[in-house]
C-alpha cells in the first residue's frame, strides 16, 4: 500500500508540476510576443481572461448580495469593504473597454462581451449599489451618505450604473444614476477647494478626481452636460495644490486644498489613467512629470516607484494602497502603470510593464491568475487583482495622443520564465525517480505506517471533495499535503558491520515526496 501511495504521489506531482509551473512559464513567454502589447488593440491574453474570469464573477457576485456578509463588516476592514466594490467597477470598465474593441471590428470573441458578460454585468453593478454594501459608508457619514461628501463610494455608484446603461440599455437605476450625478457636481463645485473627503478628515484627490471622468462619461447616458463644471474643476489639482514635483498629492486637506502627502506612485498612476478624459494638455503634462520622477530601472525590473527617490525608509515597505514596495518599485504604482501608459499612448512604458506582469501573474490552465487570487481577499474580494488586470489591458490611448510603440523586455521576465520553468522540469524528474524506486523489491522503513495510509486517504478525500465544490485553492493546497506523505526514515547499517569483509549496507529507504519537499 505504501509503494502504491508513493506512485500515486510522484504522479501527482508531475501533474502539479506541470500545472503551477510549466504551463505558467509557457503560457507567459508566448503572452508577451503579442504586438497589441506593444501598439493599440487589445491582447489576446486580455480577452482569454474575460472569457475565464466572466463566469466565475457572476456566480460570485450573486452570491455575496444574497448572503449579505458585507453588512456586518468593520469600518476598518478595507479590503473587505472597499475592494469588493471597486473590483467590480474595474471589471465593468474592462467589459466596455472590450465592447468597444469588439464594435470597432476586434471580433476575438464571437460574442459580443455585453452579451456574454450580460450575468456578470448585472451582477457587478448590483452589487456596487447594493445598501449592505454600503453600510461600512453608511456608518462614516450616516444615513445621508449618499449626499454628503464620500466621495470614493458615490464615485463607484455613478460608475458602475453608467457602464451598465452603456453596455445594457436596460434603465436599471437611472433616478440613482440622475440623483448622484446631479447633488454630486453642485458639492463638488460649491466646495471652496474643489476637494471633498472619501472618509471623514480623509480627502485623496486622485478619488475626487476618478468622480470627475465618472460624472463626465455619465452625461453621455444622462442627457446632461457637465463639460462647464469639468474644465473649472482643475482648479483643486494645480498651483499650491500640486506637489513640489507639480503633481497632485496621494492625500490632501478638503478644508485648505493643500497636500498633506508627497505624491505617490498608487495615485499617480490612477491620475494618469482619468486626467486625459478630463483635461488632455494637462494630463500629458502629468504623466510627463510621473515619468520623469518615478520610473526606475533597478535589480533587474523596470517600473514606477511609489514614493520619490528622497523619501527616507521608502524602498521597502508596504501598505493597504501601495502593495509591497520592492527596492522602491510600487507594485501598486506599476501594475496600474500598465493602464495609464497606454492611456497615454506610451507603449515604451506600457509593453516592459505588461511583460513583468503576464511573467509574474501565474496564469493556471483553469484560466486562473494564481498570484493576483493570492494577493486579493480570498474571502470577500477573490478576483480583484484579475478584474483590474482585465482593465488594464484593455486600455487604449485617449483620442489625440501621440502613440510611441515598441518597448523592451526587462531581464526580471526571462529571470522569472527561465527560474519557474526549469523548477518545474526539476520537479517532475524527481517524480519520475522517485516512482521509478518505488518499485524495487527494498524495504521501507515508515513512521507509523497505518496512521499515514489514513491521513493519506482522508486528505486525498479532501482535495477530490474541495475541487469538486469549488474551492480549488483549498483542494490543491490539501493535495500538495497529501503528496508528501508517507514520511520515512532511512536504515542505516548495523554499528560495528561496516567493515565486513563482503558486508553491504541496508537497503536505504529512497527519497520520497516529503524528502523532496524537504530538501
Amino acid at each position: 500500500m505504501i509503494r502504491n501511495i508513493i506512485r500515486f504521489n510522484s504522479l501527482a506531482i508531475v501533474v502539479l508540476a506541470a500545472f503551477f509551473f510549466i504551463y505558467p512559464s509557457v503560457r507567459a513567454l508566448l503572452d508577451i510576443q503579442d504586438h497589441a502589447l506593444q501598439q493599440p488593440g487589445i491582447p489576446k491574453v486580455a480577452w482569454r481572461l474575460y472569457r475565464n474570469l466572466t463566469p466565475r464573477y457572476a456566480g460570485w457576485t450573486k452570491k455575496r448580495v444574497a448572503q449579505g456578509q458585507a453588512e456586518n463588516l468593520s469600518t476598518t476592514d478595507i479590503s473587505g469593504t472597499e475592494w469588493p466594490l471597486f473590483g467590480s467597477v474595474f471589471y465593468l470598465w474592462g467589459i466596455q473597454n472590450l465592447q468597444t474593441a469588439w464594435e470597432a471590428g476586434d471580433h476575438t470573441a464571437s460574442l459580443e462581451p455585453k452579451q456574454f458578460a450580460k450575468d456578470a454585468i448585472i451582477g457587478a453593478s448590483e452589487l456596487v449599489v447594493d445598501p449592505k454594501h454600503a453600510s461600512w459608508v453608511q456608518k462614516h457619514w450616516g444615513s445621508d451618505y449618499l449626499h454628503r461628501e464620500n466621495v470614493f463610494y458615490r464615485m463607484l455608484v455613478i460608475a458602475a450604473l453608467t457602464s451598465r446603461e452603456k453596455l445594457l440599455h436596460d434603465g436599471a437605476h437611472m433616478q440613482l444614476l440622475r440623483d448622484q450625478v446631479d447633488t454630486f457636481a453642485k458639492e463638488l463645485e460649491a466646495s471652496k477647494t474643489g476637494l471633498l473627503d472619501d472618509y471623514p478628515s480623509e480627502c485623496y484627490p486622485g478619488d475626487v478626481m476618478a468622480a470627475l471622468m465618472c460624472i463626465k462619461r455619465a452625461d453621455s447616458v444622462l442627457g446632461t452636460d457637465h463639460s462647464k463644471f469639468v474644465a473649472g474643476a482643475l482648479r483643486a489639482f494645480t498651483g499650491s495644490r500640486a506637489t513640489r514635483h507639480q503633481l497632485p498629492p496621494y492625500m490632501a486637506s478638503s478644508d485648505t486644498g493643500f497636500p498633506l502627502s508627497e505624491a505617490r506612485g498608487c495615485a499617480n498612476s490612477y491620475i494618469c489613467l482619468t486626467a486625459p478624459e478630463l483635461w488632455p494638455a494637462q494630463a500629458r503634462q502629468w504623466y510627463e512629470l510621473y515619468d520623469r520622477f518615478f520610473w526606475q530601472q533597478r535589480i533587474t525590473a523596470a517600473g514606477y516607484r511609489e514614493f520619490p527617490k528622497d523619501v527616507p525608509n521608502s524602498e521597502w515597505t508596504m501598505d493597504v494602497d501601495a502593495g509591497p514596495v520592492i527596492a522602491g518599485h510600487g507594485v501598486a504604482a506599476s501594475a496600474f502603470g500598465v493602464g495609464a501608459a497606454r492611456k497615454n499612448g506610451r507603449f515604451d512604458r506600457a509593453y516592459p510593464l505588461a511583460a513583468e506582469m503576464l511573467v509574474t501573474v501565474g496564469e493556471l490552465p483553469n484560466g486562473v491568475l494564481v498570484i493576483p487570487r493570492l494577493l486579493s481577499n480570498l474571502s470577500d474580494a477573490p478576483m480583484l487583482g484579475e478584474a483590474a488586470i482585465l482593465w488594464q489591458l484593455s486600455i487604449q490611448p485617449e483620442k489625440g495622443v501621440a502613440v510611441r510603440a515598441g518597448g523592451s523586455v526587462p531581464p526580471y521576465v526571462y529571470i522569472v520564465l527561465i527560474s519557474v520553468f526549469l523548477f518545474g522540469v526539476w520537479r517532475i524528474l524527481v517524480a519520475i525517480f522517485t516512482f521509478r524506486e518505488a518499485r524495487r523489491p527494498s524495504e521501507l522503513d515508515v513512521w507509523v505506517p497505518k496512521f499515514q495510509v489514513a491521513a493519506w486517504a482522508c486528505l486525498v478525500l479532501g482535495a477530490v471533495s474541495a475541487l469538486w465544490s469549488g474551492h480549488e485553492f483549498i483542494g490543491i493546497v490539501v493535495l500538495i499535503v497529501g503528496a508528501m506523505l508517507p514520511v520515512t526514515r532511512r536504515k542505516k547499517t548495523p554499528k560495528g558491520t561496516e567493515d565486513w569483509p563482503g558486508a553491504k549496507p541496508s537497503p536505504a529507504v529512497k527519497p520520497t515526496q516529503m524528502d523532496v519537499f524537504e530538501g
